[in-house]
């Protein structure tokens, strides 16, 4: 039986509506290069892996009459800005990072660069150099740190571009086994929405065990909902509270789980901590910067996500009155999958971002999240 994991008859119809045009893009370059320049000019003696990285983009932004994305290809498609047209950003991007390091090689010893913005690792966490070659202590260690370097630091051709979408295919890995293909685009029937794709390719001779992972860091003040069961069961809370963090503070009331910001105890500088959540349906919903989103994925059961991890999990760094105060992760996985060699599996996320001018408080913010999720057909 293969082990493929296809979206339901909801989903495929939803996918079909993304495919007309709807959106003005634009594209940064490296300056005389265009999008246009995908191999070396007959005589050149530029290297092809070098010609081809090139001519990668370094962002393209897709803009609708409802949002606008900005994505880097040559960080592996990690998307760095998502907002309403105009507004403050809702994603937190590592500026520092991208300033210091703009062009990052993999390496099977490099560590993490905190690019921050969204990007798709793969999990479960505990095998990311488990099942390598490349880098013998890390696969002896098991070690769960950095993420694999070809997902996050190696270009991503262009493999599809035009009005409406861009479709970016990532480095084979020789960490993860595994090829992303990922695609972006703005639905036409909705403005305010954008799609996100991933297929998940075996590149090995040997079948490979992996899961899709979204992670999308926001910033730490970020109010969170997450539908949960109305006894708070599915939720486990870690608090990491050494090097002068507080724990995490948290509700479940009215069926939706959400992190409180409330200060530190005395001589303690943040809080910080991770949650798993089993989510009793497929959204997380957030308020920022005058603006409502949503992030809304295919509900899974928990037998179909790797014991673990949570099918949502939120990590939070929170350090208040700091120039950098941290940030939250707002992470999705998709099911556990085995993969045979050349076998694909995929997952989708679709983001929806709506204006807000009501109040910070939690019984003005459940009003208006009803009316968005009704609005956004979002069960």
């Amino acid at each position: 039986m293969r082990a493929v994991h296809r979206p339901s008859r909801r989903l495929r119809a939803r996918l079909s509506s993304l495919a007309l045009p709807c959106v003005v893009l634009s594209c940064t370059v490296l300056p005389g290069i265009g999008l246009a320049a995908q191999s070396t000019p007959r005589g050149a003696t530029a290297a092809p892996a070098e010609a081809a990285a090139a001519a990668v983009p370094r962002s393209v932004r897709l803009q609708g009459t409802g949002v606008e994305l900005e994505i880097a290809p040559r960080l592996g498609g990690r998307v760095l800005h998502l907002s309403l047209p105009g507004a403050p950003n809702l994603i937190k991007a590592g500026t520092a990072a991208l300033a210091a390091q703009p062009e990052p090689k993999p390496s099977a010893t490099g560590e993490n660069i905190p690019y921050l913005g969204h990007e798709v690792w793969v999990g479960p966490q505990g095998d990311w150099w488990r099942f390598q070659t490349v880098n013998a202590a890390r696969r002896k260690a098991a070690a769960q740190w950095p993420p694999d370097p070809w997902l996050a630091h190696a270009p991503a051709r262009v493999v599809e571009q035009d009005e409406a979408r861009l479709v970016l295919e990532g480095a084979a890995s020789p960490v993860s086994g595994v090829q992303l293909l990922q695609t972006f685009a703005i639905s036409p029937q909705r403005p305010d929405t954008v799609e996100l794709a991933v297929e998940m390719r075996n590149v090995r001779k040997e079948p490979v065990a992996r899961d899709i992972w979204f992670n999308t860091r926001v910033h730490p003040q970020t109010r969170i909902y997450v539908p949960v069961a109305s006894d708070g069961s599915g939720v486990r809370v870690r608090s990491d509270t050494d090097e002068g963090y507080d724990g995490l503070v948290s509700s479940t009331a009215d069926g939706l789980f959400s992190l409180e910001t409330l200060p530190p105890a005395e001589g303690l500088h943040g809080r910080r901590g991770k949650v798993f959540i089993q989510p009793r349906a497929g959204w997380i919903a957030g308020f920022a910067a005058g603006q409502a989103f949503l992030i809304h994925f295919e509900h899974e059961p928990a037998e179909r996500i790797h014991p673990d991890q949570g099918q949502v999990e939120l990590y939070l760094d929170w350090k208040p009155g700091q120039d950098d105060p941290g940030l939250m992760e707002l992470e999705v996985h998709g099911p556990y999958v085995t993969l045979a060699p050349g076998e694909s599996t995929t997952a989708h996320e679709w983001w929806v971002v709506r204006r807000y001018e009501g109040p910070d408080r939690r019984d003005a913010q459940l009003a208006f999240l009803q009316r968005m999720l009704e609005e956004a057909g979002v069960e």
